[in-house]
């Protein structure tokens, strides 16, 4: 009979950590959509806090090498 509780506290666990993971999953990409790492507007707007006028092909560089690590 007591083995029969080990058996449903292994099971609980097991079930717990599935559904912790996809509900994880679900709010992390549900975040990155509300909120993006980054984009071309902040890089123009951090190349120019450093003092730098940003051409349109030095944006796109800084995306292109980004998003090679993605």
């Amino acid at each position: 009979m007591v083995w029969y509780a080990y058996l449903f506290i292994v099971l609980a666990l097991l079930i717990g950590a599935i559904l912790g993971f996809f509900l994880a999953q679900r709010y992390f990409k549900r975040y990155l959509a509300k909120n993006p790492p980054i984009n071309e507007k902040m890089v123009r707007a951090m190349m120019t806090q450093m003092g730098r006028k940003p051409s349109e092909k030095q944006v796109r560089q800084v995306m292109a090498s980004m998003n090679q690590f993605k």
